[in-house]
């Protein structure tokens, strides 16, 4: 096989806004941080680093959790991460199921061997409570777990009284929250979350490729008493907590350059302030929604329901779901995301994550999205950019 180095071109993709389901714009500092020189990874500037990251995880998760560290892998891997370590053949795990992150969360606990109980919810809407304490009745739950955000649909989910039911069945609360960490109140501590995973792609603003979890002292002690070794050697948090902790003991590799990129974006999250940025993906949320309405389009998800920063439209009649998506990147640089499963072709997904959330940012959406939906015959009312900047004056 013949090879010549001359027929690849420099890396270029070109600039984007990044308002899809993730990844989210990447603020320059990131990258600049990403760029820094290369160390080993027990080096004592890395292992520095290191503590450095858990301290601003632990602010961004509201947690005095000790382990609380960046996993080595996207936020599918935190996900597998925390069950793989807390669940062992035969336990039983509740899992509530409003959208695709709910039905992943299933597959995993049957590949590791437990026991599923699952609660489902139509997509679009948040689970009922009182079906998941029906579902717990008379039952030993060792694991009770939700999707904080679901990204599919775009559902917010209150987390409260399912904190509360897995309590009184003496089962471990696990949250998803790889949407909503860095965009919405997570506060682990106060609101008796035993186990949490995020992303570091959506609203911390970094490129993907780590997993922020956080395991709480009960959740410590499940894992310090399996009676079966974690099925998973990688994701194995008995010997990678080493790692992170005071032994330093060598585990794998971490991907240093990325601890870089996260260790800078929790910084930028830490200087902004957790309720400031709360706030500012609040009121984005607003804006754009009162935007789309006033164009006459409509939200799959109920008012009081929605993420402020995954957005589920509903596609208007007319339009072309695949044409309005490559119109709105090839003219108009700007990423957006189509439904998954049921929803495919009948909602899109428009994020405001992170360093994405931000004014001019919605004002570019509702004036590229009017533009092509005239374009293809859709009936379009004014006044979408009035209805928004008079969210954006109440909401100041």
């Amino acid at each position: 096989m013949s090879f010549n180095a001359d027929d690849f071109r420099d890396l270029d993709p070109g600039e984007r806004v990044l308002m899809g389901p993730g990844p989210s714009d990447v603020p320059g500092r990131v990258l600049q941080a990403m760029a820094a020189p290369c160390i080993g990874h027990l080096d004592p500037a890395f292992l520095s680093i290191m503590d450095e990251t858990q301290g601003l995880l632990r602010y961004l998760f509201q947690t005095e959790n000790a382990l609380t560290i960046p996993v080595s892998g996207t936020g599918s891997a935190g996900m597998e991460t925390c069950f793989v370590n807390l669940i062992e053949p035969g336990d039983e795990v509740v899992v509530c199921v409003n959208g695709v992150f709910g039905t992943r969360m299933c597959d995993i606990v049957t590949r590791v061997g437990g026991r599923l109980i699952r609660v489902d919810a139509q997509w679009g809407e948040t689970i009922d409570p009182d079906a998941v304490s029906h579902a717990v009745k008379g039952k030993d739950p060792k694991l009770l777990a939700v999707v904080h955000a679901e990204t599919s649909t775009g559902v917010l989910q209150p987390l409260e009284e399912l904190s509360r039911i897995a309590k009184e069945a003496g089962a471990l609360f696990l949250v998803d929250m790889v949407t909503s960490l860095a965009g919405l109140d997570v506060a682990l501590d106060r609101m008796g979350i035993d186990a949490a995973y995020s992303g570091t792609q959506k609203c911390i603003s970094c490129p993907p490729g780590l997993s922020p979890i956080s395991f709480s002292p009960a959740a410590l002690e499940v894992l310090n008493n399996r009676k079966t070794p974690v099925i998973s050697w990688y994701l194995d948090m008995s010997m990678v907590s080493n790692y992170w902790g005071g032994e330093r003991k060598y585990h794998h590799t971490a991907p240093i350059n990325m601890v870089y990129g996260l260790r800078e974006a929790l910084r930028i999250i830490a200087e902004e302030g957790l309720e400031a940025r709360f706030a500012r993906h609040s009121v984005n949320h607003r804006a754009l929604v009162a935007g789309l309405e006033a164009m006459g389009l409509s939200m799959l998800v109920a008012e009081g329901e929605r993420l402020p920063m995954l957005n589920a439209v509903r596609i208007p009649e007319g339009a072309d779901d695949l044409k309005v998506r490559r119109a709105l990147l090839g003219d108009f640089g700007v990423e957006i995301g189509g439904g998954l499963g049921d929803l495919a072709g009948k909602i899109w997904r428009v994020g405001l994550m992170g360093h994405s959330s931000r004014r001019k940012n919605v004002f570019l959406f509702l004036s590229a999205l009017e533009t092509i939906l005239k374009g293809q015959g859709v009936k379009v009312q004014p006044g979408a950019l009035e209805a928004a900047s008079s969210e954006y004056q109440s909401g100041d």
